[in-house]
């Protein structure tokens, strides 16, 4: 039997820790995967209400039924990538989402009628791709299109 490092075999294998494949997602495929999951959710989506009233303590604490989040929070994918619960403190690390980001992302201040699945994933596409027309939106100059 041939000894090697841990460095050489993983130049000829895959390595997993123990525990399985948790955080091999990229920042954007992790999105992208949150924009599919919203996407073919059939049910309701709400929006949080008036988020930027909260404290930065107390916005991480929110969570409620059939946000985004609890849509992520119920795709396995997700959680074996390390989302760890439906909080927006929870989102806000795994997305790596600034507050800005997490506000026009979820508050219902900025959906106009009925937030729905394809909307919000309409907007983590733009989000994932960060171009100029997300980077606009993000700081209030655009509106991404919304389906």
């Amino acid at each position: 039997m041939k000894h090697e490092t841990l460095v050489e075999i993983g130049r000829k294998a895959e390595i997993v820790p123990l525990g399985g494949r948790v955080g091999t997602m990229t920042r954007r495929q992790r999105l992208e995967r949150w924009a599919a999951v919203l996407e073919h959710h059939e049910g309701p989506v709400q929006p949080f209400y008036r988020i930027e009233d909260f404290s930065p303590q107390e916005r991480r604490k929110l969570r409620g039924d059939e946000t985004p989040i609890t849509v992520a929070f119920a795709d396995p994918v997700l959680r074996e990538e390390g989302l760890a619960g439906d909080t927006i403190g929870d989102a806000t690390a795994f997305f790596k989402l600034s507050h800005g980001q997490t506000h026009r992302l979820l508050c219902d201040c900025h959906y106009h009628g009925q937030m729905t699945g394809r909307g919000v994933a309409a907007r983590l596409r733009g989000m994932a791709k960060g171009g100029l027309l997300h980077r606009l939106w993000v700081w209030g100059m655009a509106r991404p299109a919304v389906a």
